[in-house]
């Protein structure tokens, strides 16, 4: 089989593809072949030597994938898994804040991959999903529900202001969307708003025509604000977002994308006169997990992915084009060659 490797930390050029033979699960593990994977920030941050988490030299990069389990151990229990079940991995493993897939052990970058036969590792992916679609979930979809439906869940009738086309973003959106929420999506790019609106959002804001967003989302409120923001740019559009929300509103913080100086000062007046909360959002683990897929398999959303399309050969152009911040959604890359499911029978049971 195929698989790619850091073996050192530069960037997309890092990535060296090298033939290795097909691991054989041992008796409490699976095989899965990888069909799609899809890339997230963190990816890049441990190609380019910047993850601030350890990261194995040598490592299999990425860790959101969808494939299908192919092989299982002997002691393996076959209500929890079975050959033909098609699953996602969790990269957050209890005890694990920012994911161990990937960085301090082997990830997903590769043509098969053996599991411990873990519940709290695999988990089933709804049905109605192509891989493609499938790949998104273990990042973006999990950290999406989180934000949306934490502490506070969001409900029908709710403001929900959306930063960015990013992964998360967009599945942010129309996860908001499907839970009947208002949704205000902002982007520098009239093109990608474009897709937003396609996938349910009701009002848009070009912030590169718009730059005062907050007072273009007090105009689009009458005055009352937006009841959750979910903000990505930390520090550089904190301020801005709780301007933007209504008393006693949300801001949800999923990223830190932007490093820029700002006025700190403002931070608990504003907290203090807005009545806000501000909260920052981790996945959760596959509690997390489960309850996205429930949530997506109800209401019959499909995630959206990035149309541009990369065979496994391509993955370093993936990294790249993920890198150009052009992309709408997630990026995937296509490891098997088509969506055709492999039938048990071709299977040697272990």
């Amino acid at each position: 089989m195929l698989e790619y490797r850091l073996n050192e930390f530069k960037g997309p050029e890092s990535l060296t593809l090298t033939e290795v033979p097909t691991p054989t699960p041992g008796s409490s593990q699976v095989l899965v072949k990888v069909h799609a994977v899809s890339l997230q920030y963190r990816d890049l941050m441990v190609a380019q030597g910047k993850f601030p988490m350890p990261v194995k030299p040598g490592t299999v990069p990425c860790s959101d994938m969808a494939g299908e389990i192919v092989a299982v151990g002997s002691s393996v229990d076959p209500t929890q898994f079975s050959v033909g079940d098609r699953i996602c991995a969790n990269y957050v493993m209890p005890g694990s804040v920012l994911g161990d897939l990937g960085a301090e052990i082997d990830g997903v970058l590769a043509q098969f991959k053996v599991f411990e036969a873990d519940p709290d590792r695999l988990v089933r992916f709804p049905a109605h999903l192509s891989y493609r679609e499938a790949a998104a979930l273990p990042c973006a979809a999990a950290t999406a529900h989180a934000a949306l439906f934490g502490p506070v869940p969001v409900k029908r009738g709710d403001v929900v202001l959306v930063q960015g086309t990013s992964g998360v973003s967009i599945l942010t959106l129309q996860l908001a969307v499907a839970a009947g929420a208002i949704v205000i999506l902002t982007s520098s790019s009239d093109e990608k708003l474009a897709v937003g609106v396609e996938l349910g959002a009701q009002h848009t804001i070009n912030y590169a025509r718009t730059p005062k967003v907050d007072e273009e989302v007090m105009k689009i409120t009458n005055g009352r604000g937006a009841d959750v923001v979910i903000d990505i740019g930390g520090l550089a559009s904190l301020v801005q977002s709780m301007k933007a929300c209504a008393f006693g509103g949300w801001v949800q913080i999923v990223g830190v994308m932007v490093h820029t100086p700002v006025d700190l000062e403002q931070i608990p007046i504003l907290a203090i006169m807005k009545h806000l909360c501000m909260r920052g959002v981790v996945i959760g683990g596959m509690a997390r997990l489960k309850a996205a897929n429930a949530f997506i398999e109800a209401q019959d959303v499909h995630p959206y992915v990035d149309p541009r399309e990369f065979p496994f050969g391509q993955a370093p152009d993936a990294y790249r084009y993920m890198s150009s911040q052009t992309r709408v959604g997630k990026v995937v890359i296509q490891v098997a060659d088509s969506e055709q499911r492999i039938e048990p029978r071709n299977v040697n049971f272990i």
